[in-house]
């Protein structure tokens, strides 16, 4: 954690009155103006704050109500929150290197089937860029799913928690805001791009009046209002003073280097894995090397990486695919130390895969995958 945030929340310690639902007016500020900084018209009065955007996420879906449509695969919660809600998600297949977005014809199919089915479809989630797959989906597409979706009158939610760690800071970022801002929501927090996720707090743009209304509603009765002290050092990394751009910058270094190497492990090894675009995720396909697995399934492969060879992961089927498809997804974060220390060095060396515990997991990965393909 940056020196700073450490001293703006120590100095906010003694904020324990309750606070407005939707979050006090400074932090409010703080996630406009980040919103602005990157061509989003935000106003202080369409931000929400929540204590994480996991729980705003959920919030919104209770907030909209009817069934929504995820990419496949997608982040894990998405399918949960809305089956807890009463909610019954559908799938929609993403096109190939652009996860995180459904492809704009097949949602278009599903939901006019699903419609005829007498089915209340309401949204779609996006990832941008996406979790499990670390791609980032193209201009062109976003634009014409935000056509298929006023089409539908579908309302967009787009999670952006990963967007400041796009590797090209001069990437055309395709947030749905800019072709249909009067049916988007946008999520993100400070839990990705600063490493702060035990501090839970989210912000919410939500333009749309009536449904924030709802929101609130739902929220006032879910976590009555976040953390006062939480906010105000939230506040803070929201405005990006230049010690929180450099400390980002750095994050976001490191992360290319690590998932950058080993992605190029696993391409070596002759399994197919798409080039990742931004944050620390990837997501390879085993299917090459079959064979040799003993497994029938994802789940089955991460029993197999995880007590045979020590290699965490997670199956594809968590994230709607389908149990045969022998997907994974590997979180490169993981390597980046055992303790403050070793982070530490890994985030300001300006070769992170030369120091010794990176190189060994990397060198360790590379040798399992070597073993698994030598067998197949």
């Amino acid at each position: 954690m940056h020196p700073s945030l450490k001293s703006e929340l120590a100095a906010a310690s003694g904020l324990n009155a309750y606070g407005a639902v939707n979050g006090e007016r400074e932090l409010r500020e703080a996630a406009a103006g980040y919103f602005q900084r990157r061509g989003i018209a935000a106003d202080p009065d369409q931000i929400v704050c929540g204590p994480g955007s996991k729980p705003l996420l959920f919030a919104v879906m209770l907030a909209l109500g009817g069934d929504l449509v995820l990419p496949r695969p997608s982040w894990v919660s998405y399918a949960v929150q809305a089956e807890m809600g009463g909610v019954h998600p559908m799938f929609a297949a993403t096109r190939p290197g652009e996860g995180g977005v459904p492809d704009p014809d097949e949602l278009t199919a599903q939901v006019t089937q699903a419609r005829k089915q007498g089915r209340d479809v309401r949204s779609v989630i996006l990832t941008i860029p996406d979790n499990p797959t670390s791609t980032l989906a193209r201009p062109e597409t976003v634009e014409c799913l935000c056509r298929a979706a006023r089409d539908l009158d579908l309302t967009i939610i787009s999670d952006e928690i990963y967007r400041d760690l796009v590797f090209d800071s001069d990437h055309d970022f395709p947030s749905p805001s800019r072709y249909a801002p009067e049916r988007t929501v946008i999520t993100t927090g400070l839990s990705k791009n600063l490493a702060l996720g035990g501090w839970r707090i989210g912000v919410a743009w939500v333009p749309d009046p009536e449904l924030r209304q709802r929101l609130l509603a739902v929220s006032s009765n879910i976590w009555t209002a976040p953390s006062g002290p939480i906010q105000r050092a939230a506040a803070y990394a929201f405005r990006e003073p230049a010690e929180i751009i450099e400390h980002v910058t750095a994050s976001r270094r490191l992360h290319q280097a690590v998932v950058t190497a080993m992605a190029d492990r696993l391409t070596e090894a002759g399994i197919p894995t798409p080039a990742p675009k931004a944050a620390f995720y990837l997501y390879p396909d085993f299917e090459p090397v079959r064979p040799a697995l003993q497994a029938k399934t994802s789940a089955d492969l991460t029993r197999l990486l995880i007590e045979q060879h020590g290699v965490a992961v997670v199956p594809g089927s968590a994230f709607g695919d389908q149990p045969q498809d022998l997907k994974v997804r590997i979180a490169t974060s993981l390597l980046y130390g055992q303790d403050d220390t070793q982070r530490e060095m890994a985030l300001i060396s300006p070769e992170p895969t030369r120091l010794p515990w990176i190189a060994a997991a990397l060198d360790r990965t590379a040798q399992v995958l070597a073993s698994l393909a030598a067998d197949s």
